[in-house]
């Protein structure tokens, strides 16, 4: 299934059904009053979140949603029928915005989780409510009011405890796919990724993180290259992020200068992003001496200071265990200063 994490549909509520002007008539009854009864409101709709999708592609085709008008109101007092609602379905993640005025209505963050986008029309009301001691027989009613109608964004921000970022072929997917139920595609060229995809790494019965592969990044990637800047926006929601580096690169430049090229781009995205904690992974290291990656070390060290990094091999998975252990023990200590 194709992967859509952005579109714009057009909803629009219901009107409220019109109020009636009635007088009773019935044999013997000359004068039976007013009987008029109200519309029925306009039908809403709504957004909901839906843990059994994973992409927006079914709102590609589909744009326009109307929910059901209310009925007018009828003699002897009979109240029109309220119009129906709709509900659209939409991943976990969703964040659904007023395209309009840019305004974020809400965040669709668990299953089933409900959002009300467009309020339906008020009811008309009928003669009937009119009536009173000074006016007997009141030959007015009101129309139902019309139903909201906008344009919304719906934009698709997966939920990862964990993101991966790094130049393309830097081995990503490789390190995603070796501590995780991933099945993400691995081949020796760029880009082999090109949709976000998560991860589930299990470190323990009952203890796990999720971990998100996104494509590779490439210098001018802020200015629309590659595809890496297109999906960064699903990492706005990790706790940390993995700076992947390849330790013999293919493109032969020094990892330090690939490391600066990923930085700047991230920056020039976003300084939120940026600012996130953030490990670098040194990648490959079973493809050098122990005396060129202390070098490599040293010359990354000068420029940058490495507050936290780890040293993998994601094919031979050397390394990878005690980064999982890490991972999940920094998830869990963060979790809880956020509760504390």
């Amino acid at each position: 299934m194709k992967f859509i994490d952005e579109t714009i549909i057009e909803v629009s509520a219901g009107n409220g059904g019109n109020g009636c002007i009635s007088f009773r008539k019935e044999k013997y009854i000359p004068k039976g009053g007013p009987d008029g009864g109200n519309g029925g409101d306009g039908g809403n709709v709504w957004i909901q979140a839906d843990n059994n999708l994973n992409t927006l592609i079914d709102l590609r085709f589909k744009k326009k949603f109307q929910a059901e008008h209310g009925k007018n109101g009828s003699g002897k007092n009979c109240t029109g029928k309220t119009g129906n609602d709709i509900t659209i379905y939409v991943p976990i993640g969703t964040k659904v915005i007023n395209h309009q005025t840019r305004e974020i209505i809400g965040d669709l963050l668990y299953h089933e989780q409900k959002i009300l986008v467009a309020k339906g029309g008020w009811h008309g009301l009928g003669n009937t409510r009119f009536k009173s001691s000074t006016n007997r027989a009141p030959r007015k009613s009101t129309s139902g009011s019309i139903g909201e109608k906008r344009d919304i964004q719906l934009e698709l921000i997966l939920l990862a405890d964990v993101g991966t970022l790094g130049m393309p072929n830097v081995g990503k997917s490789s390190l995603v796919r070796s501590i995780s139920g991933s099945k993400t595609k691995i081949a020796n060229y760029p880009f082999t990724t090109l949709n976000p995809i998560l991860g589930s790494v299990t470190i323990q019965k009952n203890k796990t993180f999720i971990i998100a592969d996104i494509p590779g990044i490439i210098k001018g990637a802020a200015n629309g290259c590659g595809l890496g800047i297109r999906f960064l926006k699903h990492l706005e929601r990790c706790k940390i992020l993995l700076h992947v580096v390849d330790l013999k690169p293919e493109n032969n430049l020094h990892p330090l200068k690939n490391i600066t090229i990923v930085l700047n781009e991230l920056k020039k995205y976003s300084k939120k992003l940026y600012d996130k904690p953030r490990w670098l992974i040194l990648n490959k290291i079973d493809l050098l001496s122990e005396k060129d990656v202390k070098n490599i070390v040293n010359d990354i060290k000068q420029e940058i200071n490495l507050e936290k990094y780890y040293f993998i091999s994601s094919i031979k998975k050397t390394g990878t265990k005690k980064l999982c252990f890490d991972l999940f023990n920094y998830l869990n200590k963060t979790k809880k200063n956020l509760v504390s």
